[in-house]
């Protein structure tokens, strides 16, 4: 068994395995989206495979669209040479349950794989035709959100960026100056309308890829390289539509029980490559089953029946709410917590800290008591039900290979949004912050987490963050298993009261810093809340575990 048009052609063979197969007539599908395309990805990685294609399958199986999609990569053009095209553009989605049930769906919803390659004449001519025809309706991406970024980290337009505005609309090397070079082409036939969707997991993403078109639309016109209108064109939304998204779903890299699953089915060529941009590529991808997609309703050139893949179509105000919800309250914070936590306690898998009963407690508490009094309500979605989902479907879920290690990663940069926001609906409803607890107790975590050393009080790598360096010179002067900063109160060592100033003090830069937490911590009753809780915590081994039971019970 080889995952090809050939192999497939046997279905009897795939069935008795337990594959789902495409029952539509592929070869009228493939020659019909080629004739007059419909939809457009770029982006050809896991999450693109897992949800977008796997939604188009399910629209072509029922019957509601007669076309698929095209799928463009514009990154790394070994995905497509390596995963699509010796595949015949077939893809394997392995659903995880967390009932330990799989299912295998061969997806056939991708009509044709292209590449997104100025040097390459037949390629990006090939995607001009597309963009060209009538019939396109829509244009989505998964590239990640500095695929959108025009300029580097100082603020300067990046060197490609600059050469795209030069040279204007032909032969672009820049990401986005190629799909502006593709929106061009569709002006020029006609000024024809499209939607331009982002799905990328960041906040207003319509808007970034709207800035970034809009940026090369006026440099291009106004320094006479492309034809007057192009600019007014891109900013018409009754021609070119920028919608907002919020996306969820989890799809972690090939995992490697799952490729000898499928092995043991009797398939062969599984085996994952790295490709030389070190992205991972295999015929098959794994994820688990919840999914999100919310969609600002605006699409000038008609859409299919998206709703009958699962997918939520709405206004734009909406769209924020849903992913206000997700981020301040009903996901984000909760696995925030599991990260930092985590790595503190040794776990390797997020699963396994969904069997930690103090965990469990910490989370439950983070979500139910503290996150839902003050959450954005969207309507389409009732937050209480998507918290259900998370702790008691998407945590424990056995099969997603997710990590505390790789969620901990930029966490100086999260934890504004994911707390900061519900420490500011309390004190805008009048609500007493004293009474959090499981809030105070992650800033507390994540200062002992800068350490660097776990509860078990061996040294551990620090996950990547852009303030690590000045986070962890600042750590420097704490130590673990400082017992002198206890003064005996009963039963209980306590935190002495020269100890919490001296303590105080010395974490006042960050706790004070509003690009971290959002406010400033020691405006408010938390700082001393959260230094108590920090220096118990380093009091020596099993010190995490000892406050965060006694705390929370």
């Amino acid at each position: 068994m080889k995952l090809n048009e050939k192999s497939i052609r046997e279905r009897n063979l795939w069935e008795e395995k337990g594959y789902k197969l495409p029952s539509y007539d592929r070869e009228k599908m493939i020659y019909q989206t080629v004739k007059a395309p419909l939809w457009v990805h770029f982006g050809a990685g896991n999450i693109f495979r897992a949800f977008h294609a796997a939604a188009a399958d399910r629209l072509l199986e029922a019957g509601v669209i007669d076309r698929g999609i095209t799928v463009v990569e514009g990154y790394d053009y070994e995905i497509i040479d390596k995963a699509y095209r010796p595949a015949d553009n077939y893809s394997i989605l392995v659903t995880l349950k967390s009932d330990a049930a799989v299912n295998k769906t061969v997806v056939g919803a991708i009509a044709e794989s292209c590449k997104l390659d100025s040097t390459n004449v037949a390629e990006m001519g090939r995607l001009k035709e597309i963009f060209e025809e009538g019939s396109l309706q829509l244009a989505t991406f998964t590239i990640t959100e500095k695929g959108y970024c025009l300029k580097g980290s100082a603020g300067a337009y990046q060197p490609e960026v600059l050469e795209d505005f030069e040279n204007g609309p032909s032969h672009c090397v820049s990401y986005m100056g190629k799909v502006a070079e593709l929106l061009y082409a569709r002006f020029m036939a006609g000024a024809k309308p499209i939607a331009m969707v982002s799905t990328d997991n960041c906040s207003h993403n319509g808007d970034k890829l709207k800035q970034a078109m809009t940026e090369f639309a006026d440099k291009w016109e106004s320094g006479g390289k492309a034809k007057k209108g192009f600019a007014a064109y891109v900013n018409d939304s009754s021609k070119v539509s920028f919608p907002w998204t919020m996306i969820d779903k989890i799809t972690p890299r090939p995992d490697p029980e799952v490729e000898k699953m499928l092995r043991d089915d009797g398939l062969e060529g599984l085996e994952p490559e790295v490709t030389s941009k070190n992205t991972y590529v295999a015929p098959f991808v794994n994820a688990e089953e919840t999914e999100y997609l919310v969609i600002e309703d605006s699409f000038p050139n008609g859409r299919p029946d998206l709703e009958k893949a699962g997918f939520i179509l709405t206004d734009r105000e909406t769209v924020d709410k849903v992913e206000r919800m997700k981020v301040c309250t009903c996901l984000n914070p909760l696995h925030t917590a599991l990260a930092v936590f985590g790595c503190l306690l040794g776990y390797k898998k997020i699963s396994d800290e969904m069997k930690d009963n103090d965990l469990i407690q910490l989370v439950d508490i983070l979500g139910y008591k503290e996150g839902l009094p003050v959450v954005t309500d969207p309507g389409v979605l009732s937050p209480r039900e998507f918290i259900d989902t998370v702790v008691k479907v998407r945590l424990p879920n056995p099969f997603m290979p997710d990590t505390p290690q790789r969620i901990a990663t930029d966490t100086s940069q999260k934890l504004s949004i994911r707390y900061g926001e519900t420490i500011k609906n309390y004190i805008k409803d009048g609500r007493d912050i004293t009474g959090l607890k499981a809030i105070p107790l992650v800033f507390a975590g994540w200062l002992r987490y800068l350490m660097a050393v776990d509860d078990e009080g061996s040294s551990f790598e620090l996950s990547p963050d852009p303030m690590l360096e000045e986070l962890t010179d600042h750590m420097s002067a704490f130590a673990v298993d400082d017992k002198a900063i206890y003064s005996p109160e009963g039963d209980k060592a306590v935190v002495s009261r020269e100890a919490l100033a001296d303590a105080r003090a010395g974490l006042s830069s960050i706790l004070t810093d509003e690009r971290i937490f959002g406010i400033d911590l020691e405006a408010t009753c938390m700082a001393d809340t959260v230094t108590e809780l920090f220096i118990k915590m380093t009091r020596g081994k099993g010190a995490v575990r000892a406050v965060l039971r006694e705390w929370l019970s």
